[in-house]
């Protein structure tokens, strides 16, 4: 059976709620291990044949912790995961692009196929106070969370990436 690993990292609780809503839609076509970017490694990403990113945006960037994940497992997993599936989420407070365009070119250099556009959920927090604050994804929000994770789900189900 194909195994899918979603990677997140969330302060505030909202690409939280994004990964597991995906991750729980995924769980019903495939095995699906979901972890946070401190707790994945090299290993987690040789042994799955998808992927699905999330990140919140941090001043116009991917957060830090997921940067991190990204630069532990470049090197070791580089040549030995290309051509699998990847799908990426990020949870911002206006924008959203520049992360999504930063995931997309680490995917690039792993030659990984993507397979969805990415995903960006808007929170629209502009204060300090609303930034820090803990997230509450719309259900609207969710609801294409989980369609994302049961799409790169089928599709690793059916073979067709």
């Amino acid at each position: 059976m194909p195994k899918l690993l979603i990677v997140y990292h969330s302060k505030t609780g909202g690409t939280r709620q994004m990964a597991e809503a995906a991750a729980a839609a995924a769980r019903d076509e495939i095995e699906t291990i979901l972890k946070t970017a401190t707790a994945a490694g090299p290993d987690d990403l040789l042994n799955a044949d998808g992927y699905i990113f999330a990140a919140p945006e941090n001043l116009a960037a991917i957060a830090g912790v997921m940067k991190d994940f990204y630069d532990r497992c470049y090197y070791p997993a580089l040549g030995k995961i290309e051509g699998r599936p990847y799908a990426q989420m990020v949870c911002a407070g206006s924008d959203g692009e520049n992360a999504a365009r930063q995931t997309a070119r680490i995917a690039t250099g792993w030659r990984l196929k993507e397979v969805q556009p990415p995903l960006i959920i808007c929170t629209h927090a502009q204060t300090p106070e609303e930034i820090l604050a803990e997230k509450v994804i719309p259900e609207g929000d969710l609801k294409k969370c989980r369609a994302l994770g049961q799409a790169v789900a089928a599709g690793l189900a059916m073979g067709v990436f």
